[in-house]
Formats: structure tokens, C-alpha cells, sequence
């Protein structure tokens, strides 16, 4: 089984948020590869990887970084592989990641989650596997129909809800 989606974290502290992203690439039975790599401490090997990412097969970069935040641009500055950044609360409440990867220059793109919302990129990365996949397509419709029925479920419970002044 070869990858075909990469996460990269800038370190094994982003681990506990970027398993959200494993788990949903899991659940949709994509393989996919995980490797810390600093494009401040390990600069030449992060350019390795993005350079040789498309001949790898990869077809989506997930990449995660805290502060400075410059992962997600720099692997995209050397791939033609598409990168979701996912901006890591490190410190500032995750402001000065997210203002890093989201103010990329034109033409080095990087579609940007939320602070921490790793499992958006994983669903973001899915999504865009499906675009020629029309089984794939299939499963995020049916997962998307789920988190419909869950809503529907948590509203039905909420009508057991009981107080003096609640009028449904």
C-alpha cells in the first residue's frame, strides 16, 4: 500500500491534533504517511519532501505548524501537489500561524483550515481525492448525510429537555 496523502507536522507535539486528520483518512481507508519535518531545523529535508512528493504519488499535502508557521508555504513553494495548512495554537491563540499560512504570495497557494481543525483538512484532503473518484464522492455524501442525522438526533433529545420556562 503506497501513500497518496502526506501529514506533516513541524513537530511530534502537533501529533494529538493531527491524529483528527489520520482518523478521517482512516475511516475513509486512504493510506496516507505522517513525518515530523521543521522548515526551520530541517529545511533541506523539507524541501526533499515537497520536490519528490508528486513523483511519490502523493496527490494532497496536509501540513501543520504552531508560531511562525512557514511549513504549509514552503512545502507548497516546491510541489505542484496541492497543501491544506493547519494552523497550530502554539501561542496567540493560533492568530499568528493562521495569519502565516493564510498570507501566502500569489501563486504559492495553500488552502487553510481553521485553528487546530486538523479534521477538516482530513475531510478537505478526501474531498479532494473524490473529485475523480466517484466511489469516494459516494462515502463523503453518505458522511456529510451524518452529520446531518446527527444534528437531527442531538434536537430530538433536546425536546426531553425539561424546564419551567421552555416553551418546546
Amino acid at each position: 500500500m503506497e501513500p497518496i496523502v502526506s501529514i506533516i507536522m513541524g513537530s511530534t507535539s502537533d501529533l494529538p491534533i493531527m491524529e483528527k486528520a489520520a482518523k478521517i483518512l482512516n475511516d475513509f481507508k486512504i493510506p496516507f504517511e505522517m513525518n515530523a519535518l521543521s522548515a526551520h531545523r530541517t529545511p533541506e529535508k523539507v524541501e526533499e519532501f515537497a520536490k519528490g512528493a508528486a513523483a511519490r504519488g502523493i496527490k494532497v499535502i496536509i501540513a501543520a505548524a504552531g508560531m511562525a508557521a512557514h511549513l504549509p508555504g514552503v512545502i507548497a513553494a516546491s510541489t505542484p501537489v496541492p497543501v491544506i495548512g493547519v494552523p497550530i495554537n502554539s501561542t496567540l491563540d493560533g492568530i499568528d500561524a493562521i495569519f502565516s499560512i493564510l498570507q501566502m504570495p500569489p501563486g504559492i497557494p495553500v488552502a487553510t483550515v481553521g485553528v487546530n481543525a486538523a479534521q477538516n483538512a482530513g475531510i478537505l484532503a478526501v474531498q479532494m481525492l473524490a473529485i475523480e473518484n466517484a466511489e469516494l464522492t459516494a462515502q463523503v455524501i453518505d458522511y456529510k448525510e451524518s452529520l446531518k442525522q446527527k444534528i437531527i438526533d442531538a434536537n430530538a433529545k433536546l425536546q426531553e429537555v425539561k424546564f419551567d420556562y421552555k416553551t418546546n
